[in-house]
């Protein structure tokens, strides 16, 4: 199978009619072997526009998802980004491509294992992954600029402990709502009281592990 085809055809049948025309973002999805990053049996669907089973009920982001998560959050060379739900680690592949560090963190051991493995095959260095549950709000540091949640949050009210790590200027991206209306949100901190929320486009992803619409943290 020509992979390097596939890969092009992602790019401009599905990414950038999508609205996604940041060259690193597109040099980045053109570049990562997004087959790597999924088992076998479903490598040739790797490049195709659906979820792809990852397994423990989960589903690897769809490109253009991942590729318009990348162009909103824009993270740059020298700044630290954060990933809630590592699953296949090709979010985290580009993340690392794009920032200088990712930290990642899932609750499935073997997710984390597996996409540590293939970050490595890669030599992509520069990111430190972690088993945990992140529904409550974790980080290895106190703020960060660019965090991705993978997962939706139920309510808009559950962004509060990802938007308290971004450092001023940083930026979240997050999926909100259930069912079949979700939003794909753009959150900006502005200093150190207040953030903007900016609506991207509706989508539909799994709800993050762990949280119900009655569950809101504020750390």
């Amino acid at each position: 199978m020509d992979y390097a085809q596939l890969r092009f055809i992602m790019v401009e049948q599905q990414i950038r009619p999508w609205d996604v025309l940041d060259q690193r973002v597109l040099e980045v999805v053109g570049r990562l072997p997004r087959e790597q990053f999924v088992g076998d049996a479903y490598a040739g669907l790797a490049y195709a526009d659906l979820d792809v089973p990852l397994g423990h009920g989960e589903f690897m982001l769809q490109p253009k998802i991942v590729a318009r998560a990348l162009q909103a959050l824009a993270p740059r060379d020298n700044e630290v980004a954060l990933e809630i739900g590592t699953g296949s680690g090709y979010l985290t592949a580009c993340l690392a491509c794009l920032a200088a560090q990712v930290d990642s963190v899932d609750i499935e051991p073997d997710f984390k294992h597996a996409a540590q493995a293939r970050l490595r095959a890669l030599e992509l260095n520069n990111a430190t992954l972690r088993v945990g549950d992140a529904a409550q709000g974790w980080g290895l540091r106190d703020r960060y600029d660019a965090i991705a949640v993978t997962g939706s949050l139920p309510e808009a009210a559950q962004l509060a402990p990802f938007e308290q790590r971004l450092a001023v200027g940083g930026r979240l991206f997050a999926i909100v709502g259930e069912a079949p209306v979700m939003r794909a949100m753009l959150i900006t901190r502005m200093d150190e009281t207040s953030c903007t929320r900016h609506t991207l486009f509706e989508t539909g992803v799994k709800p993050l592990r762990g949280l119900s619409k009655q569950q809101v943290f504020i750390l």
